[in-house]
């Protein structure tokens, strides 16, 4: 009778929990099929701009026509074929320095001084006993020219005159020598100072002020050099040309120089000189090349590249003009066109173009230098269509 009374409620499964997971579970679920079509539509649009036609971009540059019959281009430098590092024939703390890097210099202008205090007192003291032998120098020869009077009457022995003209060269010689002490001061004096020794301008400042300088650096803590200059009219550029193309290069041959630094501008030139030796861990042979002209803008030490023309350029080929490679221009309906890109889009573009110049064509009308054309022209590329620029 106790089972009939027993309470059953403790072995009730409590579902409450599982109810509330369900609507977590539900959004989990949302959540993952939203990211997933999220994903579909990335992918989709992707695959829509990858129809977007690829394409290269060229320039409209300024060239020379001149530089179309280039037969070699070769690499290097613009060195400055006057150049020196100046330095002291003496040793001292260096006490003026009057210039910096840029400043202009004249030949035999005054660039340092060192410390002369010591060579100073050493020339007055060599002045001092040239004035004190000079001094004697009345008394000595007033008694030499009596005793040769007393000795011609008579009145004097040999003896005596010969040690009165030994006092009077003896005197003669001491006045050589303090005249030679004197000009041996005055060469260190001057060697104190430092001058240019051309014309030139001031590259690198190698020393300052407090600083010792000592003849090719004698020591660890000396330096030899107080500056560096370089005569700027005497640039040119030394380039490297292979061994096997060196018999393409003649004295005298026409080049059109271009910088590193600004490419856009081009200065007429010529071989100067072939050096008659090669380099054999490059095997080439530097070759030196003059500027016809050139502004302040070319500097030492600036990297260029040199364009040896194969024959001589007329007046009218050393005039910049605006040209375009062939490859980025097309020919439609008898009209010149190119493609420019504009909100991603090819745009249509028309031109006039005037002589070949190679692979280049002058541009009359119609584009600006430096203004960016789609290159490489094919099929797929007309006005309007979708583009990506790589």
């Amino acid at each position: 009778m106790e089972t009939k009374t027993a309470d059953l409620s403790s072995l009730k499964i409590d579902r409450s929990n599982n109810n509330r997971k369900k609507p977590k579970m539900k959004w989990l679920v949302y959540a993952v099929l939203l990211i997933s079509i999220l994903i579909v539509v990335y992918f989709t649009i992707r695959s829509f701009s990858n129809t977007a036609v690829e394409v290269k971009l060229t320039s409209v540059i300024k060239q020379t026509p001149g530089r179309s019959s280039a037969i070699l281009t070769a690499s290097g430098y613009i060195v400055a074929q006057r150049k020196a590092s100046v330095s002291s024939k003496g040793t001292g703390v260096l006490v003026y320095l009057g210039v910096v890097e840029g400043d202009k210099v004249k030949a035999g202008q005054i660039i340092a001084r060192l410390d002369d205090r010591d060579i100073v007192a050493q020339l007055d003291e060599a002045k001092s006993g040239l004035q004190l032998y000079k001094a004697q120098m009345t008394e000595v020869e007033n008694n030499y020219n009596r005793e040769k009077e007393l000795f011609a009457r008579g009145l004097s022995s040999q003896q005596s005159l010969d040690q009165v003209e030994s006092a009077y060269k003896s005197l003669l010689a001491n006045i050589d020598i303090a005249e030679a002490r004197i000009r041996a001061a005055e060469v260190s004096l001057e060697n104190m100072i430092i001058r240019a020794p051309f014309d030139g301008t001031v590259l690198t400042k190698n020393a300052e002020v407090g600083e010792i300088v000592a003849p090719f650096g004698a020591s660890t803590t000396s330096r030899a050099a107080v500056v560096t200059i370089a005569d700027m009219n005497s640039l040119m550029v030394e380039a490297d040309v292979s061994e096997s193309n060196i018999e393409k290069i003649k004295q005298g041959q026409d080049c059109e120089i271009t910088l590193d630094s600004n490419p856009g501008k081009r200065y007429q030139g010529y071989v100067f000189k072939i050096v008659p030796t090669a380099d054999r861990s490059k095997a080439t042979v530097l070759v030196k090349v003059a500027f016809k002209s050139y502004d302040s803008s070319v500097l030492p030490e600036m990297s260029a590249k040199v364009s040896f023309l194969s024959e001589k350029t007329k007046q009218e080929d050393q005039t910049p003009v605006l040209t375009l490679s062939l490859s980025a221009i097309e020919d439609l309906d008898g009209k010149k066109i190119v493609y420019i890109v504009a909100d991603d889009k090819a745009i249509q573009k028309e031109i006039t173009t005037g002589r070949l110049f190679g692979s280049y064509v002058e541009i009359i009308s119609g584009l600006e230098e430096g203004e960016k054309i789609i290159d490489n022209l094919n099929e797929k590329i007309k006005d309007g269509v979708q583009v990506k620029v790589l």
